[in-house]
């Protein structure tokens, strides 16, 4: 893990719904954390979901996240020496990375529909049905098969194979010690999609190792996803950030906050006529 000095932290939003209150927490936090280490800070617009990015969500987290009061120094608004700062313009990076997965034989192409795999595992998965289930080791190619060439073109899924009974580690600086067990814990997971996009697996890594970035902060729902990530930059040879993964914000009903949350997203407050330093007092109330 590398050094937090000289700090350079990011917010890395999605553009595809309404910031809502649980957005805003990790973002200020992350805002916090790298004016308190003297640091600077990156927003990067994480698109590449092209079936829910809108534009107006883009230009919406940028409005919102300034009334909030959250300040960076590089991004889609703003420009910086790691340019461009949309996922969606930086396929290039995402494609040498593949590539080089693929020279050194860490991946697989997989033609298994996410429904193989859950039926596979015969039971239901811990992680929800946001998590990635666990990819029985008897779908992959023996490790000696040779590979296909990637093609201009992927249409076909490719997946990292993992180290089985390997223990993955870090230290969060929220949480503690965090540790999974590969094959076990997660199984084989994609890096790549049968649309030619990269992975959010692949792309947060690629982004963050390129851009400098010392500390990831965000949700604790993504704890699974830093021991996915932190596979991937082994495997590219890139050294790992810090992470501080940050407590879930949840509503009435004890659920995550989502972008479905309308009356929670920030817009509305705005609209309402709620003061942005009324929405910071009471972050700071909650704690980090």
């Amino acid at each position: 893990m590398k050094s937090a000095t000289p700090y350079r932290g990011r917010l890395a939003p999605s553009p595809t719904g309404l910031l809502h209150l649980g957005h805003a927490r990790t973002f200020w936090i992350a805002s916090e954390r790298a004016r308190e280490a003297g640091g600077s800070l990156v927003l990067r617009s994480d698109d590449l979901d092209a079936a829910r990015f809108r534009m107006d969500y883009a230009e919406a987290m940028l409005e919102d996240l300034r009334w909030l009061g959250l300040r960076w120094e590089e991004g889609p608004d703003k420009g910086g020496p790691f340019a461009p700062y949309e996922q969606s313009r930086r396929m290039p990076h995402y494609r040498r990375a593949l590539e080089a997965l693929h020279a050194r034989g860490a991946i697989y192409p997989c033609s298994r529909s996410r429904r193989d795999v859950v039926e596979a595992a015969g039971a239901p998965h811990e992680g929800g049905a946001d998590e990635e289930p666990l990819y029985p080791a008897s779908f992959r190619p023996p490790a000696d098969a040779p590979l296909p060439p990637l093609g201009t073109s992927v249409a076909v899924n490719w997946r990292l194979r993992v180290p089985d009974g390997q223990v993955v580690r870090f230290t969060d600086t929220r949480l503690g010690e965090q540790r999974a067990v590969a094959g076990v814990d997660f199984g084989d997971f994609p890096v790549w999609r049968k649309d030619d996009c990269p992975s959010y697996q692949l792309a947060c890594t690629v982004d963050d190792a390129l851009m400098g970035i010392t500390e990831v902060v965000r949700g604790e729902d993504l704890v699974r996803s830093t021991f996915r990530q932190l596979l991937v930059y082994s495997a590219l040879g890139l050294e790992a950030p810090l992470f501080h993964h940050c407590p879930l914000m949840k509503d009435d009903a004890g659920l995550r906050l989502a972008k479905r949350h309308d009356a929670l997203s920030l817009r509305t407050l705005r609209e309402r006529g709620e003061r942005p330093e009324a929405v910071l007092a009471s972050f700071a109330a909650a704690g980090s």
